[in-house]
């Protein structure tokens, strides 16, 4: 009796703790003004967003890598054309 008692209470605390994340995402159909209500919805929008869309962080070695690989390309470029002025 005591387990399903424990498991009871903590299925209610479950749910209790979900409501406010769901309230928080229904709130905007409430709002009577148009204009209010749809910045509601345009700011949830932006933050759910960011949420599921980290901000891409530059990554400054592939570009380094890119430029020098180029660099590389030139000089073998250059040595090939020195090779053969005739051809």
């Amino acid at each position: 009796m005591l387990p399903l008692k424990f498991l009871a209470s903590l299925m209610l605390a479950l749910l209790t703790g979900a409501a406010p994340a769901s309230a928080e995402v229904e709130q905007c159909r409430f709002i009577p003004a148009k204009a209010e209500r749809e910045a509601c919805y345009t700011r949830q929008e932006a933050a759910l967003a960011a949420k599921r869309k980290p901000e891409p962080s530059r990554d400054t070695t592939t570009l380094d890598q890119l430029q020098q690989m180029r660099r590389d390309d030139d000089a073998v470029y250059q040595s090939l054309r020195s090779i053969c002025r005739g051809c």
